[in-house]
């Protein structure tokens, strides 16, 4: 039997206060991780944010947590070279994953990447989930089918997050919904809700801020 993926539906008003609370009392950056020995010490539950580059990853996490520059944007693909730890409200992290699908990224790096993403998915028995980005402009692409799959491999559920939904006209963002759906239902470690969001018009923000605080 398919399963099916229906677009989250706004959270009550008591899921939001959860949500607000949680980072409420602010987020903080812990540090950046280039090895599994670097790894901050598993004591408490984690969700992690996945994204090719330029997805707006950096973009969301600064919406979500309520600050302008937590998480640093950039236009340069791949400039995101670490996993970066952050604290929320003393009781989880949030962490974000390097961007992946630069194509101007030296091919050793890139490798390097890989080999670290894969440690940190199979190695993290605190992660509850993983939001797996996708620009609302574009849909799934071949990269993300891979991050997917490994997620899959890994056995780490993965809700996705659909970003820049301000952008695409009506008709083109229902379109690349369907293609996310159809995508998605190839995955078994796909959770069966896919969130909205633009971080620019705040669109989607109290949904994913009470879905994370939901996990935690």
């Amino acid at each position: 039997m398919t399963q099916a993926f229906t677009i989250a539906e706004a959270p009550d008003a008591n899921a939001i206060e959860k949500g607000r609370l949680l980072f409420a009392n602010g987020t903080e950056f812990l540090k950046g991780v280039v090895a599994m020995d670097g790894m901050p010490s598993g004591d408490r539950l984690e969700v992690c944010f996945a994204g090719r580059s330029n997805v707006g990853k950096s973009s969301l996490i600064n919406a979500v947590t309520g600050r302008k520059a937590l998480a640093r944007a950039s236009n340069t693909p791949g400039r995101t070279q670490e996993i970066n730890f952050f604290t929320a409200s003393d009781s989880h992290y949030l962490v974000d994953l390097p961007g992946y699908g630069y194509a101007n990224a030296p091919v050793k790096i890139v490798e390097k990447w890989q080999r670290l993403l894969k440690a940190y998915l199979s190695g993290r028995a605190n992660l509850r989930r993983a939001f797996v980005l996708i620009d609302a402009r574009h849909g799934v692409k071949a990269v993300d089918q891979e991050i997917m799959a490994l997620l899959d491999r890994s056995a780490v559920t993965f809700q996705c997050v659909m970003t820049k939904i301000d952008k695409p006209k009506a008709a083109e963002l229902e379109k690349n919904i369907a293609q996310v759906q159809a995508a998605l239902s190839k995955h078994p470690a796909a959770y069966p809700e896919i969130i909205l969001t633009s971080s620019e018009k705040g669109q989607g923000i109290e949904t994913l801020r009470a879905t994370i605080a939901s996990l935690i």
